[in-house]
């Protein structure tokens, strides 16, 4: 028998356009599918011998146990099957990827890694702005508003870095953190939100600290979006006097 193996693939944030070579060749191999629930759903035609598994996990939603998605994949995997194991946007960011390695090495199974685009990257494209303008900031930094014990980080201290921060799964506590980062940053500090990056359904919103969570609430934006703040963001927004706050895109 042939040994199986899993592969932690990354969808990208939901155009199929923007998968890699690499992660096309590991789809048209792939025996078993586990399919993440952001992932956008055509990609099971890029795996036609493929036994598709939905795997959802979704903040707020009934999810599938994490426990459960990895005995699944070993299960195949010690079959020789080669398992796929699809997720949105970047295997590597806030993925569980660490617990998923660390759970299938030990039980001797062979791990491989195929990156994506992070939704952040493609909310930035969306916007068309550098996040590492050297005029604006020093770096980025990607953060959850979400930690596993469900705290919130400490808001102060990364407006204090001087980066762009890009947030991910802050919608439902968007309060809070604008809160938490107008204790060091101006309410003036260009800020956004991009729903659905990539897609057909993205919508965006750029304003700026203070007006953000007001905005992005009447606006009836949700998860899944992406937070941006940062003086950067203010290259997405033009002469400040004439950009209309609510900004609704489609991609083509």
């Amino acid at each position: 028998m042939n040994p199986g193996k899993v592969i932690l693939l990354g969808a990208g944030p939901g155009d199929l356009d923007l998968l890699t070579l690499k992660a096309a060749k590991a789809l048209a191999a792939a025996d078993v599918l586990l399919l993440d629930e952001l992932a956008n759903p055509e990609i099971v035609t890029l795996a036609p011998q493929a036994t598709v598994i939905r795997v959802g996990k979704r903040g707020g939603c009934k999810s599938t146990p994490q426990a459960f998605i990895q005995k699944l994949m070993r299960r195949y995997a010690l079959q020789g099957k080669v398992v796929v194991r699809v997720k949105g946007g970047e295997v590597l960011l806030f993925g569980r990827a660490g617990e998923e390695i660390a759970y299938l090495e030990a039980a001797g199974v062979t791990v491989e890694i195929v990156n994506g685009i992070t939704s952040g990257l493609a909310a930035a494209a969306s916007l068309g702005i550098s996040l590492t303008h050297r005029e604006h900031c020093r770096g980025v930094t990607f953060v959850t508003a979400h930690a596993q014990d469900d705290s919130e980080p400490d808001w102060h201290a990364l407006a204090a870095t001087g980066t762009t921060l890009v947030i991910y799964m802050g919608m439902s506590r968007i309060e809070s953190l604008t809160d938490g980062l107008m204790q060091t940053l101006p309410a003036s500090t260009p800020a956004a939100v991009v729903q659905w990056a990539s897609t057909k359904k993205e919508r965006r919103l750029v304003t700026n600290l203070g007006a953000l969570a007001t905005k992005a609430q009447a606006a009836g934006l949700g998860s899944p979006a992406i937070i941006l703040v940062g003086d950067a963001i203010g290259e997405a927004m033009g002469e400040a006097t004439n950009v209309d706050p609510i900004q609704m895109a489609f991609a083509a």
